[in-house]
């Protein structure tokens, strides 16, 4: 058999430091469960920028389309800030999910027990918390034309339009459904049908998906606001969330504060299936590239480690091995090791970077 083919892809700031983790996590599943992958290395971002004069080279682009999944670390940095708009960093990320058509964005919120004392919620509310955020990307307010600034009478006047096909609901709730199937088996669909025919349809879309091909999974519908609001007030009650790309937006970022750390927080970006079955697809850690830290040892491989559980889990069919993954690091995290930005206790020294990916691989191993 053929090997799985990853895509490298480390960026900027921090993103080549925790991307030598991740390296390690893949050398071990090599090494120790014959997962052997076939991992070739990009730039993107700034350093695409530097070295060719482009955020994404069409090369790397055309890899990216080729590739079982595509593993990305971080983009972006105050050295850029003065290009030109389509010269930024953050453009060659976007070109990729565009060009992919990565239409179905997964954001888990997972709250380690070790860690629930560093939520602004109480310990009670989130020990324990494992949801998953489905959010429509390539559609809605973002895209949605007319748009723009003109000006009417005496002032002006900024429009976005939010908009909707019956094609791009279904199978973002498709998505949403297949994933509950593989976890509780509860999908709640937030939007704002009492205000927004955009939202109705999507309702309406919903429901007739469900009805047709997916009756066995539970199904419920919130206002994106009430949703919100339950994030905070009780968030275990949810499973899977799917949602618009706006609403999905501040829905995932409200559920990123629950687990106390972007440095926690993997993400998966999933399109149609290739000829081989497997989605396109983009794993990223949450974390922006954090140039304030860059080099020092300081950040948090662990949202890039579980990002490459994500892909485990959904590219390559490996669910075992990816909880086995979680499960280890849940097992070091336990045992109080902690990086700079999980301090909380005084007299706790902070693993370094590598030093965190290195008990991570010493706790894989006894998991054997």
């Amino acid at each position: 058999m053929s090997k799985s083919s990853l895509l490298i892809l480390p960026g900027d700031g921090i993103g080549p430091e925790v991307m030598v983790e991740v390296r390690k996590i893949i050398d071990w599943f090599g090494s120790n469960r014959g997962l052997d992958f076939d991992v070739t290395e990009d730039l993107v971002g700034g350093a695409a920028y530097d070295a060719h004069g482009t955020p994404l080279h069409d090369e790397t682009m055309t890899k990216a389309l080729n590739v079982d999944a595509v593993l990305l670390g971080a983009v972006g940095g105050p050295k850029y800030d003065n290009l030109d708009f389509s010269l930024k960093p953050e453009r060659g990320l976007l070109r990729l999910r565009k060009e992919m058509d990565l239409y179905s964005n997964l954001r888990p919120a997972q709250c380690f027990d070790a860690l629930a004392d560093f939520s602004s919620l109480k310990t009670e509310v989130v020990a324990g918390l494992d949801i998953m955020i489905v959010r429509e990307l390539t559609s809605g307010i973002y895209f949605g034309e007319p748009r723009g600034i003109i000006t009417e009478g005496n002032e002006r006047v900024g429009i976005n339009t939010q908009r909707y096909t019956e094609s791009e609901i279904e199978r973002v709730a498709r998505s949403a459904f297949e994933l509950a199937k593989r976890r509780g088996n509860k999908v709640c669909s937030m939007e704002k049908a009492n205000v927004m025919e955009s939202g109705v349809l999507w309702r309406q879309t919903v429901d007739k998906i469900h009805q047709a091909d997916y009756s066995d999974v539970e199904l419920s519908h919130m206002y994106a606001d009430a949703g919100a609001m339950q994030l905070c007030r009780w968030p275990k009650q949810f499973d899977v969330i799917v949602t618009d790309n706006l609403f999905g937006d501040i829905l995932s970022d409200t559920a990123a504060m629950l687990t106390g750390s972007l440095g926690m927080l993997p993400s998966a970006s999933l399109g149609a299936p290739m000829e081989n079955g497997r989605p396109k697809a983009l794993y990223e850690p949450v974390h922006g590239s954090a140039p304030d830290i860059a080099g020092q040892g300081k950040a948090n491989p662990i949202a890039c480690i579980l990002s490459f559980a994500m892909a485990l889990r959904y590219s390559f069919d490996e669910g075992v091995e990816a909880d086995r993954l979680e499960q280890s690091i849940e097992s070091v995290l336990s045992k109080g090791a902690r990086t700079h930005d999980l301090l909380g206790v005084e007299g706790v020294t902070p693993l370094s970077t590598s030093e965190m990916g290195d008990a991570i691989v010493e706790a894989l191993t006894d998991s054997m």
